[in-house]
């Protein structure tokens, strides 16, 4: 008599998680932020796909023109490179995304069919990022970061934590930070750096978050070298 092998009930299966890195214009995959938090992902279980792009125009800061060019070639590029995932067939999703790669992320993000199964770790976000409804978020700011608030000695620190409370996104704001999550200190950034992983973790073990609120309203005392920031790391 032909015997058939028990089907293993849904529950004990492993759960199938995909981690999406969306890079900046010069901020690559191979930086500080998308390195370890690539690496707290695949310690996790998850499938990592890196995303790629070239092409930028130079000179982009402040230019809006500029800007929305390196939006389109990132997302087409994004979109192609993501041609062949299905990401309905994935349990759990997470999309980390820098500067310009946290406008692509939160765009693929609203419009992918696997919904709130869609999770975004965005590492300093700009405006337009929040332009889309995606699903639940994470967001690291920092009062020096030169990309966001208008830009100027008269831009708005706050932007980014005040839409971020709008929207009910946890907002970790870095004093004297910037576009870098970096201040210029050397060992007082790399515990910072330590702090936003274990945040990134928090947030991907869906652990309760250790971010103070008073983060949100922290005003800048960055001197003008904590603010610099090249044009290839946004």
């Amino acid at each position: 008599m032909m015997t058939t092998q028990p089907e293993i009930p849904a529950a004990s299966q492993p759960a199938r998680r995909l981690a999406v890195f969306f890079p900046g214009i010069g901020y690559t995959n191979d930086r500080p932020l998308l390195y370890f938090s690539r690496r707290l992902a695949a310690e996790r279980g998850y499938d990592v796909k890196l995303l790629n792009y070239g092409g930028f125009p130079t000179g982009v800061r402040g230019d809006r023109a500029k800007m929305a060019e390196c939006f389109r070639l990132a997302l087409t590029q994004a979109e192609a490179a993501l041609a062949g995932t299905r990401l309905t067939a994935y349990d759990e999703i997470l999309f980390v995304g820098k500067s310009v790669g946290t406008i692509v992320a939160a765009r693929l993000a609203a419009k992918s069919p696997a919904g709130d199964r869609v999770r975004l770790v965005l590492y300093t976000p700009l405006e337009d990022t929040f332009v889309y409804a995606f699903g639940p978020a994470i967001a690291f700011t920092g009062t020096a970061d030169p990309w966001v608030g208008g830009g100027g000695d008269g831009r708005d620190v706050n932007a980014i934590p005040r839409i971020c409370r709008e929207r009910g996104i946890p907002c970790a704001v870095l004093p004297d930070a910037n576009h870098s999550l970096e201040t210029g200190d050397c060992l007082a950034d790399i515990r910072a750096l330590a702090h936003i992983m274990e945040t990134t973790a928090r947030f991907i073990d869906r652990r309760p978050l250790e971010i103070e609120p008073k983060a949100a309203e922290t005003g800048t005392r960055a001197a003008e070298a904590h603010a610099r920031t090249s044009e290839a790391s946004p």
